[in-house]
């Protein structure tokens, strides 16, 4: 087996899912917090369009992603002028497209772990002079501490194991966007049944270890 082709996509995918997941947890949690504290007008709106990439098949997420990013796009122009590249097929349009598509997760399982939350915990702290922010990093976060980690491994898996969005806007380039699921893809193609069975293999073996580790956080 060609062990410096097997190598790349590994750090690449474990790179990817990282910042993702770390990412998108922040985005998650937030969006989370303000939208389950507060009733307005357009909320189930709001809702609807954070929960849209979660039903979307993932190349058609890919798609929009390419359109709204690409080179012929504001934003795409105003990045490549700004790093002096274009984002469409680099990795970190990879690490977008995981946060897209995992950022339903995390906001769904934020909200359900900051709705268990104790109101007059919060409301104690308040009246014990607690701004906001002291509210949320010292209550609301740590008491939700089980949603907040089932979040972040939900968030992490989902960018290890993201495929067509993925492809679509980052591309299948050896060595600079090729994650494990297409290089797995691609290996299959061309009969390359081996490297399929140990990319296979690595994966299976790094979410194993991700939710041991979780079961045992949460004891």
């Amino acid at each position: 087996m060609d062990w410096q082709a097997f190598w790349p996509p590994i750090r690449l995918s474990l790179q990817v899912a990282l910042l993702s997941s770390v990412a998108a947890l922040a985005l998650g949690t937030v969006a989370a917090h303000l939208l389950s504290r507060r009733a307005f007008r357009g909320r189930s709106l709001a809702e609807t369009a954070f929960m849209l990439p979660l039903v979307l098949p993932p190349t058609v997420v890919g798609f929009v992603l390419l359109v709204l990013l690409g080179r012929r796009s504001g934003a795409g122009r105003f990045i490549e002028w700004l790093t002096g590249a274009p984002i469409v097929f680099s990795w970190w349009a990879a690490v977008i497209a995981s946060v897209v598509v995992a950022f339903p997760l995390v906001y769904q399982t934020m909200k359900n772990g900051f709705a268990s939350v104790d109101r007059e915990a919060e409301e104690a702290a308040r009246v014990a002079g607690a701004g906001e922010l002291q509210v949320f990093r010292h209550i609301t976060l740590p008491l939700a501490g089980h949603a907040f980690l089932t979040a972040f491994v939900l968030a992490f898996a989902r960018g290890l194991g993201e495929f067509g969005a993925t492809l679509m806007i980052a591309g299948n380039i050896p060595g600079r966007t090729q994650t494990v699921p297409t290089a797995i893809y691609v290996a299959v193609d061309a009969g390359h049944t081996g490297m399929a069975w140990a990319w296979t293999a690595a994966i299976v073996g790094i979410s194993f270890l991700l939710l041991l580790f979780t079961g045992r956080a949460k004891k």
